[in-house]
């Protein structure tokens, strides 16, 4: 049941017949017919009596689906005890939504089709494999730990701690490659839906006589419906997706892969706000089977745990092929001469170390990456007569300008507008956009290198169905001089010929009020280097430039020696000094109405009830705040901070909790919803 219903426990109904645990089914609820999963009973002793006489008849069973496997029910039920959902929110937000619209004769319909399609596909066992390119002593060590920790009855996860370019990927195959000749299946988790192709593509020419399943949002409901009737039916030997394919129903699964495991794209921020990378350490946990986790830039939870010896710390130090790490090189910003007062006079863009940097690139015919992680053209359109600036009217931010649409859009809650002719509070025809988005970065890049191919991809260039893939190619055929993207370029894309990466304006996050914010800095500008230096020809001249307000930061003395180890000791300390994950345990209380009192006075109330908990002594409960985005939509957001040394402790007092919220929901009429959110990946 949803959280906000007040029930979080199954449901009884009556049956003519025993069903199995994890069965599907139709079941009547209230007047609709809704689809259910038949859940195991509580512990003996722990149920309460219950009248057959008052109980409704359940619906059709999908007899011709096999159960969801015992494993999979613990995992869901773990997850909703731990991030504080109902149960049966969270086992069925999981599953394909199609099913919800299926009943059994429909479904089985479905099934046949599928399986007569499945039948005439070529699945040849004794399929040709391609040739595997010979293992780096680096590569061949992580295997040989690899299939140690397999043999063990319960195996660590193992912390694949290698450098971009080092062959993750490769070990990632061959491991594959070992459970699927056990007759076991694998799942392989990836950060984001645009590196799901590529990777999907190696996996498919690498094994070609297996069946391969995507399951991410990208796909159409009867797609997500047959790669999950495809896992469970285990006529799939390899899953591949997002945050969501952790919940695959995997009947004989043998190993899990988590790639870019230090991705904040693995945290789920509606509903139920799980985490997919710690629950695939748990799964695999559960049903003690090896979890590998990919990164040159794990996340400091990860790190800990792996200098602790609860993970297994296995590096991967060097390229492959003879390439070798860029050179970084920092320019300071403030050396250059600063531009007048107006308002629109034009900032230097490019230091002149870094645009001769650029030309050389485009005369030796190599290829360049600028990073800047902002898309539009500029965050915000400014008067200068009056002051006003383009704010969203439905949101606590700036409506940021494209040019090329010539619009105004909020990048929160999507309302868009044309750009005005003049002010819309003095009428002033002179209003000039502020800062820099990729959109402009172009068009600077233009400006600066005549003659250069210049392609950009972020979120606005790569929206239309296949613009990703086809502007991929192009830079892979040498088609582009120079690439300008945001962190999507940035992340497991294999560019042999970038030879030059540049950073523009990566310092916001050095003084930002998230704990988290240098930690997700050093991993994006080290994944953004990583493209650069891939082939061995061109290795040794390939750099990254950093143009930087402060380039005496210690975060950039550890990217100049690309020393994750250095940059991850010191976030530890601080944290540790300040008492902030690892070193203890959040969690968020969030609430949401039209007027911020209403969800202030919630959370107060929340917090007095928090205080008369039984173990409140152990966990801190700080006052409310208002979000650090505060209004979205026209809905003002408030959240309190939960927090404890202990995790055991935080989550009986949030169980305890959970319960007393849905009461003071029903008293606080105006609030428009409120959610728990464990770990949270930002406060």
């Amino acid at each position: 049941m949803p959280q906000h219903s007040g029930l979080g426990g199954a449901l009884d109904y009556l049956g003519e017949r025993p069903l199995a645990a994890g069965s599907l089914l139709r079941v009547p609820l209230g007047r609709r017919d809704v689809l259910g999963i038949v859940w195991q009973r509580p512990a003996e002793g722990a149920e309460d009596p219950v009248d057959e006489a008052a109980l409704r008849p359940i619906g059709a069973a999908f007899d011709g689906l096999p159960p969801l496997p015992p494993a999979w029910l613990a995992l869901a039920e773990f997850a909703a005890a731990y991030y504080q959902r109902g149960v049966g929110e969270l086992a069925l937000s999981v599953l394909p939504p199609e099913l919800r619209k299926l009943d059994a004769p429909a479904l089985a319909k479905r099934q046949a089709r599928l399986i007569k399609r499945w039948a005439r596909e070529p699945k040849d066992a004794f399929a040709a494999s391609p040739e595997r390119p010979a293992l780096a002593t680096d590569q061949a060590a992580a295997l040989a730990e690899f299939e140690a920790l397999r043999a063990q009855p319960q195996p660590a996860p193992m912390l694949l701690h290698g450098v971009t370019g080092s062959g993750k990927t490769e070990v990632y195959l061959r491991a594959a490659e070992s459970v699927l000749d056990a007759g076991r299946q694998a799942l392989v988790l990836v950060p984001e839906i645009n590196l799901t192709p590529q990777l999907e593509a190696r996996f498919a020419a690498r094994f070609p006589g297996r069946r391969l399943v995507a399951m991410h949002s990208g796909l159409t409901p009867a797609q997500r419906l047959s790669h999950w009737l495809a896992a469970l039916l285990g006529e799939a030997d390899i899953v591949l997706g997002t945050r969501m394919a952790v919940f695959a129903p995997l009947p004989r699964l043998g190993l899990i892969v988590v790639d870019e495991e230090h991705d904040p794209s693995y945290k789920q921020q509606e509903g139920a706000r799980y985490s997919a990378r710690d629950l695939a350490v748990y799964r695999g946990h559960l049903e003690r089977l090896p979890v590998i986790l990919g990164s040159a830039t794990p996340s400091l939870e990860t790190w800990q745990r792996a200098q602790q010896a609860r993970y297994r710390c296995v590096p991967l130090a060097q390229r492959i092929g003879g390439g070798v790490l860029p050179r970084v090189r920092l320019f300071d910003m403030g050396v250059l001469p600063r531009p007048s007062g107006a308002i629109d006079a034009a900032p230097i863009v490019f230091a002149p170390p870094v645009l001769q940097s650029l030309h050389e690139r485009l005369a030796r015919g190599e290829q360049s990456l600028v990073f800047l992680n902002r898309r539009g053209y500029a965050p915000v359109l400014h008067c200068g007569a009056c002051g006003w600036k383009s704010g969203c009217p439905h949101c606590s931010a700036w409506r940021v300008f494209h040019k090329r649409e010539r619009t105004l859009r909020c990048h929160h809650c999507g309302f868009s507008e044309r750009v005005p002719r003049g002010c819309p509070d003095c009428g002033n025809l002179d209003i000039a956009p502020l800062g820099r988005g990729t959109e402009k970065l172009e068009e600077q890049l233009a400006a600066a290198l005549p003659g250069a191919r210049i392609a950009r991809i972020d979120a606005d260039a790569a929206r239309g169905k296949g613009q990703l893939e086809s502007r991929l190619a192009e830079v892979h055929a040498g088609e582009v001089d120079v690439l300008v993207g945001t962190q999507m370029v940035t992340k497991g894309h294999d560019f042999r010929r970038i030879t030059l990466v540049v950073a523009v304006s990566p310092d916001s996050a050095l003084f930002a009020s998230d704990f988290r914010a240098p930690e997700r800095l050093f991993a994006l500008l080290m994944q953004a280097g990583g493209r650069a230096g891939r082939d061995a020809e061109a290795a040794a001249r390939s750099e990254m430039w950093v143009q930087t307000w402060h380039p005496q930061h210690p975060l950039y003395a550890a990217l100049k020696k690309h020393d994750f180890g250095a940059f991850a000791t010191s976030q530890l300390a601080e944290r540790q000094a300040a008492g902030l994950p690892p070193y203890s345990h959040l969690a968020l209380l969030r609430a949401e109405a039209r007027d911020p009192a209403l969800a202030m006075a919630f959370l107060q109330a929340a917090a007095a009830a928090a205080a008369a908990l039984p173990g409140a002594d152990a966990v801190t409960v700080y006052p409310p705040v208002p979000a650090s985005i505060a209004k979205v939509a026209g809905i003002e957001r408030v959240q309190m901070l939960v927090e404890s040394a202990s995790r055991a402790r935080l989550q009986r007092l949030l169980a305890d909790w959970s319960p007393l919220l849905h009461t003071l929901r029903a008293a606080h009429k105006g609030l428009a919803r409120w959610a728990i959110d464990v770990d949270p990946l930002a406060i």
